[in-house]
């Protein structure tokens, strides 16, 4: 009769814990993540169903930008220690949505991510001037200590085009398919999607070592501005250019 008692306590104790965690606002969240590293405004819900009005990122480069953030929290996942949220962002055309499963201090499981980013964003991390949209579809990214395990996905670069002294060079739209099982090297192959440009090749990530092999042609003979652009990344081959980079990061 006492441990029936007991067990009963017990469990109306938990269902009151369990209550009171799933009323605690989101604006508590201020409290707990670095504001150095993530800075939260406008934030409404509760910390397992919350909306942010204005999320930046800091990153070596500055302020990312992520606009408005919406959150769901599983809260059956924190009982196998796995946090479980699926995660939305809006600014303006930059958008992205997935499911997020954190695994310990330096494993991420990501699933079901999709996202679009204008390509210009590129100018804050490397010297160049491209236009167009990015847009990512992975079924799956694995990520151990910031490094990708298993990876399946698309990157397609829809409309894209390089800003010359001159003006816009319309290059096409282009797609890398991207796989990568567990203990081997993530790889990429360049599928080219429409434009006046061909390109094919791939990528591959082996741990910090990278490379890059694309090789490029046109199907007519290719205007001046797109030979410049072209003279500047790749070397001729013919009537063909390549581009072939390798090294560590």
């Amino acid at each position: 009769m006492k441990i029936s008692r007991l067990l009963w306590a017990a469990s109306l104790a938990l269902f009151l814990f369990v209550l009171l965690l799933v009323s605690v606002p989101a604006r508590l969240l201020n409290y707990v993540v670095p504001a150095d590293q993530l800075m939260m405004s406008g934030l409404s819900g509760t910390i397992w169903d919350g909306h942010a009005s204005a999320v930046r990122l800091r990153l070596p480069q500055g302020y990312w930008h992520l606009g408005s953030v919406s959150w769901t929290l599983e809260p059956f996942s924190l009982l196998l220690f796995a946090p479980r949220i699926n995660v939305r962002s809006d600014w303006g055309n930059q958008t992205f949505s997935a499911d997020l499963l954190l695994r310990g201090k330096n494993d991420l499981e990501i699933y079901d991510f999709e996202g679009q980013i204008a390509a210009g964003v590129l100018r804050h991390f490397a010297p160049v001037a491209l236009d167009g949209l990015f847009k990512v579809q992975l079924s799956q990214l694995r990520l151990s200590n910031g490094l990708p395990v298993n990876t399946l996905g698309r990157l397609v670069w829809q409309d894209g085009a390089w800003q010359s002294p001159r003006g816009l060079v319309p290059l096409g739209s282009y797609a890398l398919d991207l796989e990568q099982l567990d203990g081997e090297p993530l790889r990429g192959e360049v599928v080219t999607l429409a434009g006046p440009l061909e390109a094919s090749g791939g990528v591959m990530l082996d741990d910090r070592r990278y490379s890059l092999n694309i090789l490029m042609r046109g199907e007519d003979e290719l205007e001046t501005q797109m030979q410049e652009m072209l003279g500047l990344i790749a070397t001729p081959e013919g009537e063909k250019y390549r581009i072939s980079i390798d090294g560590n990061f």
